[in-house]
């Protein structure tokens, strides 16, 4: 069990402790408190030291006022490495500061006394306890804070100029505006605010056994701050090792480039879109150690394993690039990079049930791809037309994508080797199939419901691209609306029928959703309405073509259409190879 040391201290105990030695490590964010955060404080402390606005009201020995923890581990050099707490702890500390400026004319013995307190808190001291102001408590190695220097040096001066625009110096010019203020209002009183803020302001440091440990604990306690995500501890990996070839700068700026792209492809839901890229190159690593288990590690487990191996290569950060570039041609569907039959396999994955399919094309990709970065075309698009196969059936045979992980693992594993992936072990029944799709409920809510209705879209050859950024909803060709009104089918199993359902534009789906198929034609075709604007016709060229070639569309033709669909999928697998051989 990991050991935590807790125990609430005053500012004035925290800060002047003689074992405080505070770092704002590399990985951490820039400081982003603005006037209102500085406002609030000011403000609540302000309120808590002189109730009323009397300072006799407040009671020395019993009033407390709680700022929050500071979540800390002690590294390999000794010093406090924050992990939470950050913005707090730099904010206190210019406010100190700001105080400590003051009181240098003031020569009476309670304002010479607090003086002394807060110097102790802002420098290191020597045996003697006095204060070294060439040794700050806190220093910042934050990678991605250019202004992290004048933090430092507003600490050990006291003094900004006009140039300085960062947050560090408008933070500081807020506190000193505020103490001017406040000793113009108070002057007789003046000694009690910092003095009060040094005793009787709360802090609950928590000293961590380990960086790991520290940051659980921050992800336990904080619900309002944005917590450190994986590949904030990955960044300041690969500084540190960028940093010890002289390669500081160039490091700084690939990093940048990568963030940028990847907050442009991938979606974020928890953790930051860059996790997402360390987790595809993941899965491209575990296949080349063999490692088929199908309970995957957590991805800073797995990263920093041999005190973080795999980051501290020089090829891991060109292969992150390479990746990201790949996936960056996905998403826009590059036509230089992709051909269209390529583009339009990917355009079907891209409505997979689940997000495996993204993990064996990383894999696939960091394998095969040649030294301009491409892929064979013919091999890559059999590879794609194969997985899709076999993703598909298996969503449906064998449904959540933990279940989709015991042959997906090995397939990995073929791909480093070279080997085609052929999933012969986890071959179909084609009786077996054509029983469950049959009696598959294909609702809506089903995500393979969209992936079979994309696949079929796109099986048609006259199918062109559509754009990634077109949101396809589930149209019922039988509108539900009337069957309510006319109650029409026979069997009302067929309105949910995958017969009965096509993909369509959200736009369009809005407008034709109800309207019986004689009335939806005009929307599936596109036409001009009563103010001369044109309303563009849908991209799904089966609606369109079906549009124009029938008048109505009935029972008979969504029992017909969802024989045509399951058949046309057993032929599918069976090109394959996915499907047993019969008997």
């Amino acid at each position: 069990m990991s050991k935590l040391n807790i125990d609430q201290q005053t500012i004035k105990e925290l800060f002047s402790n003689k074992k405080s030695d505070f770092l704002i490590p590399d990985y951490q964010r820039p400081y982003a408190w603005e006037e209102t955060e500085c406002q609030t404080l000011w403000d609540d402390i302000f309120t808590f030291a002189f109730p009323e606005n009397d300072y006799s009201l407040f009671k020395s020995d019993e009033d407390e006022y709680f700022l929050g923890p500071i979540v800390t581990f002690k590294n390999a050099d000794g010093k406090l490495e924050i992990i939470d707490g950050q913005q707090r702890l730099t904010t206190l500390m210019l406010m100190l500061r700001a105080f400590y400026s003051k009181f240098g004319n003031m020569k009476d013995t309670n304002s010479i006394s607090t003086s002394d307190d807060i110097a102790k808190c802002i420098w290191k001291t020597d045996e003697f306890g006095n204060p070294d102001k060439n040794k700050l408590k806190i220093d910042s190695e934050v990678s991605s804070d250019d202004d992290k220097e004048e933090f430092l040096s507003i600490l050990k001066s006291g003094e900004t100029v006009a140039e300085q625009k960062s947050r560090y110096a408008k933070t500081y010019r807020f506190f000193q505006d505020k103490i001017n203020e406040f000793l113009q209002t108070f002057p007789t009183y003046f000694a009690y605010l910092p003095t009060r803020i040094l005793n009787n302001c709360i802090l609950l440091p928590i000293e961590a056994e380990s960086q790991d440990t520290a940051l659980r604990i921050f992800s336990t306690l904080n619900d309002r701050g944005k917590p450190l995500s994986d590949t904030d501890i990955f960044k300041a990996q690969f500084y540190k090792f960028y940093s010890d070839m002289g390669r500081k700068d160039e490091f700084i700026q690939r990093w940048k480039d990568l963030e940028t792209k990847c907050e442009d492809i991938f979606a974020a839901p928890s953790g930051s879109p860059m996790d997402e890229l360390f987790t595809r190159y993941m899965y491209f690593e575990r296949a080349k150690q063999g490692n088929k288990q199908t309970t995957t590690e957590a991805l800073r487990k797995f990263y920093e394993k041999d005190k973080y191996a795999i980051l501290k290569r020089e090829e891991t950060l060109s292969d992150l690039e390479d990746l990201v570039d790949f996936w960056k041609c996905i998403v826009t569907q590059d036509d230089t990079a992709f051909s269209d039959r390529v583009l339009r396999r990917l355009a079907v994955l891209n409505y997979a049930p689940n997000g495996m399919w993204t993990y064996l094309v990383s894999v696939y990709f960091m394998k095969n791809k040649n030294s301009e970065k491409l892929l064979d075309e013919n091999d890559f698009y059999v590879f794609l037309d194969r997985i899709t196969a076999f993703i598909w059936t298996y969503a449906v045979m064998r449904p959540g994508v933990n279940a989709l992980r015991t042959p997906t693992y090995p397939a990995m594993i073929d791909i480093v080797n070279g080997r085609t992936v052929t999933f012969s072990d986890f071959l179909f029944s084609p009786d077996a199939v054509r029983k469950m799709l049959e009696n598959y409920e294909f609702t809506n809510q089903r995500p393979i419901t969209k992936s079979m209705l994309a696949w079929w879209a796109y099986s048609d050859d006259k199918q062109s691209l559509i754009s990634l950024d077109t949101t396809l909803e589930i149209e019922h060709i039988f509108s539900r609306q009337r069957q309510i009104n006319e109650k029409t089918l026979k069997d009302k199993n067929n309105l949910e029928s995958l017969g009965n359902k096509a993909l369509l534009e959200k736009g369009i789906n809005i407008r034709a959703s109800d309207y019986r198929f004689a009335d939806k034609r005009k929307y599936y075709l596109g036409f001009t309405n009563d103010k001369g604007k044109e309303k563009a016709g849908t991209k799904v060229f089966e609606l369109n073509n079906m549009a124009q070639s029938k008048d109505d569309f009935q029972e008979t033709d969504i029992i017909s259409r969802k024989e045509e669909i399951l058949n046309g999928f057993l032929r599918y697998l069976d090109k394959n190879h996915l499907l047993t051989s019969q008997d």
